[in-house]
């Protein structure tokens, strides 16, 4: 189960924007080696959609429901969505 790719897209809401969540999505996703990307949206929510084995998506999605220090996430979308084969991390 560790190896297997997953793919997860996430929708967090809350106090979530300015507050260098993006970023800090970035740099977890680099050390964890997981592929997809990070965005804000313009309802005030941030999308992401993280790809890699199971444990390093988990540990991502982790950070996701707390956030950086400022932020204040009041809840987490996630879906499952079949793998793409991503080799990056982008800030969208």
């Amino acid at each position: 189960m560790g190896s297997e790719i997953l793919r997860r897209r996430l929708v967090v809401h809350g106090r979530v924007q300015g507050v260098f969540f993006r970023d800090s999505v970035r740099e977890r996703a680099h050390s964890h080696g997981v592929s997809g990307w990070v965005r804000n949206r313009e309802d005030g929510t941030v999308e992401a959609v993280l790809e890699g084995c199971h444990e390093a998506v988990e540990t991502l999605l982790r950070f996701c429901l707390e956030g950086p220090p400022r932020a204040q996430v009041r809840r987490v979308e996630v879906s499952e969505e079949p793998p793409e084969g991503l080799t990056e991390f982008a800030v969208r």
